[in-house]
């Protein structure tokens, strides 16, 4: 782990060197069309400080990570239940199985007018495209989980009269686990593609509408710092899943092996 964080933080530090060198020492890149390191910083300063598009850098980075968790939760509590429901039982995923092929094609951006027609320009529209966008992959990745599990322990679970509700908490979730936050992350990243794009239209704070303002006002160096933005926001929210993840198989391989 130290090497790969060296090998990282030196990645890093040679893409700033010849950021450095090809747009300030050598000036290949013109300012007009990529930001220096001086202005990108520029644009910082003056985001975080006087604020810009409406709010300053913490209001957009708050309003816009609200709304990623809120969508984000919305569709776990509706996708992986859901997921469970159509893996394990082959009359449920008959009956949803058709209507959830029709709409798991369209984009999740072509729900912006309806949802903005049916929502308004305010926080709900947005949480429901958000939503659209994460509960997709988790209904895939939660039905695959499923439907992988061993069947040997399905059996020995039904052999031994298993209940329901402990069957689905003791053997189905457990099982699928893996596949299930392999879709959580897939819903995560899709999350936060969506929400800039969400934000884009009739957002008043948000780092979309930073972005937004940004290329209105020909700001290279703003369009940079909300880019930026959204990049160490998705990180840091993958890594906390990530960590939640880790806890979390740790328990189910540990609650497996000692039921074995």
């Amino acid at each position: 782990m130290p090497r790969r964080v060296t090998i990282g933080f030196a990645t890093i530090f040679t893409v700033l060197v010849l950021w450095l060198m090809l747009s300030t020492v050598l000036a290949v890149i013109p300012s007009g069309r990529f930001p220096s390191p001086a202005e990108t910083w520029s644009a910082l300063v003056h985001v975080s400080g006087r604020g810009y598009g409406g709010g300053d850098l913490m209001m957009h980075v708050y309003n816009s990570l609200r709304l990623v968790v809120m969508g984000f939760l919305f569709a776990i509590f509706t996708g992986v239940p859901l997921g469970l429901l159509m893996g394990w039982s082959r009359r449920a995923e008959a009956l949803i199985n058709p209507i959830f092929l029709i709409i798991r094609p369209i984009p999740p951006l072509a729900w912006i007018p309806l949802a903005i027609l049916w929502l308004g320009l305010g926080d709900a529209a947005k949480i429901m495209v958000i939503w659209f966008s994460a509960f997709v992959p988790s209904v895939i990745n939660t039905y695959a989980g499923v439907r992988n599990i061993d069947r040997p322990m399905l059996e020995a679970a039904y052999m031994l009269g298993m209940p329901r509700l402990r069957f689905v908490s003791e053997v189905l979730i457990p099982g699928a686990s893996p596949m299930i936050f392999t879709g959580l992350r897939l819903s995560l990243q899709a999350s936060w593609t969506t929400l800039v794009a969400a934000e884009l239209v009739g957002a008043f704070y948000g780092i979309g509408r930073v972005l937004n303002v940004a290329q209105q006002d020909l700001y290279p160096g703003m369009i940079l710092v909300g880019m930026i933005a959204v990049a160490i926001l998705g990180w840091g929210t993958t890594r906390a899943l990530g960590v939640v993840e880790a806890r979390a198989l740790r328990w189910n391989t540990a609650a497996l092996a000692a039921k074995g």
